[in-house]
């Protein structure tokens, strides 16, 4: 049963990690009606959807990589990631004990974010700057460190992180797909660093069953991260971030409502 626990938790991580509706808040809410609740297992498994945007995007990191030490557009690239980065890794050493210890068991801190999160993104979908950049990759370094701020607001439970540097993004002129792939590309090494992190911490103290626990849920959330990334995109072009605020907005009315019930 554990098991199949780890698996359902891992496709709602794999589904929810890049659409900007919280993936943590997602996976806290499920472990408590589970019976499962464990920080390390939610931070973990979301390697699993890195993997996935990783493999999606493959061509484009092979490009970077093999490019850095002749090609000006591929440091460009790498710079601009590594801005947007530092401002949640020095962040989520400063604050992360604290924020796992306290925010992550707080249902009223999860379901406001979630609500404060869906109204800004409907203020931003009617109100929001004329978009100036078209290409993720063209991003000017100053706009992705302030998108790297955004991110940082993220390690509350419930802001979400991709809602987040989307929101960042459409406030810093890039246009909805721009701003959504770009989220995909900063998720890259700030998720790595956030499963290096959880490793060091209780790496020794990991015995095989949760190993296996963890493994699962890997497996699931790359599956399920790897199917929904395009279709998402598609989305969104289409029809703009409006439906996920509304959705953040009754999911995150939903968890108030659940807390004097226990």
């Amino acid at each position: 049963m554990t098991y199949l626990v780890a698996a359902l938790l891992g496709v709602i991580q794999g589904l929810t990690e890049f659409l900007p509706i919280s993936s943590t808040a997602h996976l806290l809410v499920a472990g408590r009606l589970l019976g499962y609740e464990d920080p390390a297992f939610t931070v973990m498994i979301q390697l699993g959807s890195v993997l996935a945007i990783m493999w999606l995007y493959r061509a484009k990191i092979a490009s970077v990589v093999s490019g850095i030490p002749s090609d000006r557009d591929a440091r460009r690239f790498a710079l601009m990631l590594a801005v947007a980065t530092v401002p949640a890794l020095l962040g989520g050493l400063a604050f992360g004990d604290f924020i796992q210890a306290v925010l992550f068991r707080s249902l009223q801190v999860i379901g406001t974010a979630l609500i404060a999160g869906g109204i800004v993104m409907l203020v931003l979908e009617r109100f929001r700057p004329a978009p100036s950049v078209l290409d993720a990759g063209h991003t000017p370094l100053g706009r992705a460190f302030a998108i790297g701020l955004c991110q940082m607001l993220a390690l509350v439970p419930g802001v979400s992180r991709s809602g987040a540097t989307i929101v960042g993004g459409l406030l810093m002129r890039l246009d909805r797909p721009a701003a959504a792939e770009f989220s995909f590309f900063l998720a890259m090494p700030t998720m790595a660093a956030a499963f290096a992190y959880q490793v060091m911490q209780v790496g020794g103290e990991l015995a095989p069953e949760r190993a296996i626990e963890i493994a699962i849920g890997f497996l699931a959330a790359f599956l399920s991260a790897a199917l929904i990334v395009r279709p998402f995109l598609l989305f969104v072009r289409r029809s703009g971030f409006a439906p996920f605020a509304w959705y953040r907005i009754a999911f995150g009315i939903g968890v108030l409502m659940s807390v004097p019930a226990g």
